[in-house]
């Protein structure tokens, strides 16, 4: 039997903290978004639609770095306290290399990196 291939993900817009097991041990992996808060800051100066637009170009490229970590998992979890699980879902379910992956969104509030090891063993009851 094959062993399944499971990721968590903690995640909230400006960064990703993917972990995969491995049997019982996890390897952890950081993705953080190119869209900081200066970056903010100096777009709002010159034009609020400049912003607006270098904001969701971040956004996708943060997205698109994630979903390639993923794309050899069968069973994925994304978690975190904002709503950029839910737009990862989305953009994950759309995409056909996730068509046979299983796809698990939970909220949780922000975690210490052991916390967030912790929540992924339990979601796939490892010990």
């Amino acid at each position: 039997m094959k062993t399944k291939k499971q990721s968590g993900v903690w995640m909230d817009h400006s960064n990703a903290h993917i972990m995969s097991l491995n049997g019982h041990q996890i390897a952890s992996t950081r993705i953080e978004s190119g869209f900081t808060h200066k970056d903010k800051e100096f777009a709002l100066s010159k034009n609020e639609n400049l912003m607006h637009n270098k904001e969701q170009h971040e956004q996708a490229g943060y997205y698109q770095k994630i979903s390639k970590a993923l794309k050899e998992q069968d069973e994925i979890l994304l978690f975190g306290p904002t709503e950029a699980k839910n737009e990862l879902a989305n953009l994950l379910k759309a995409n056909q290399h996730f068509s046979k992956s299983k796809i698990t969104i939970k909220s949780s509030d922000k975690l210490s990196e052991n916390e967030q090891h912790a929540f992924v063993k339990k979601h796939y009851n490892v010990e």
